[in-house]
């Protein structure tokens, strides 16, 4: 398993500085200023799209061929974040709080507080 450069772990947020500074100055032609143009449910399917291609390229095809496609689906989710103005730190600091926490525990934690939260709007809290 090889480990990213810094230049190479920056690029995500390098990418994210692209695709905002297309959001704000809306140049023409711009396939970004057209992912948002069509709203929040394109881009949506756009990701949705993506990720299947990303499973697809991963049952049937070459390791590159599932660089190339997940590259496509970090694009598009980056457009989505953009979108609606969620920064790529908020993501960092999600994938940061899980380390030393197993998935599964992590997951029955998540949930266990969404039943608490379902149980007080019930309780009308």
């Amino acid at each position: 398993m090889s480990s990213a450069s810094d230049d190479d772990a920056r690029i995500l947020d390098r990418l994210f500085e692209i695709v905002t500074a297309r959001r704000d100055e809306r140049p023409e032609g711009s396939y970004v200023v057209s992912l948002l143009d069509g709203g929040w449910e394109a881009i949506a399917s756009k990701v949705r799209e993506e990720a299947e291609e990303v499973v697809v390229a991963a049952q049937q095809e070459e390791d590159e061929a599932v660089a190339h496609e997940a590259a496509d689906l970090v694009f598009h989710l980056w457009v989505l974040l953009a979108s609606r103005g969620i920064e790529p730190g908020d993501v960092y600091r999600k994938l940061a709080g899980r380390f030393g926490v197993g998935g599964l525990e992590e997951k029955s934690s998540r949930l266990a507080a969404e039943r608490k939260g379902e149980a007080r709007e019930e309780d009308g809290r």
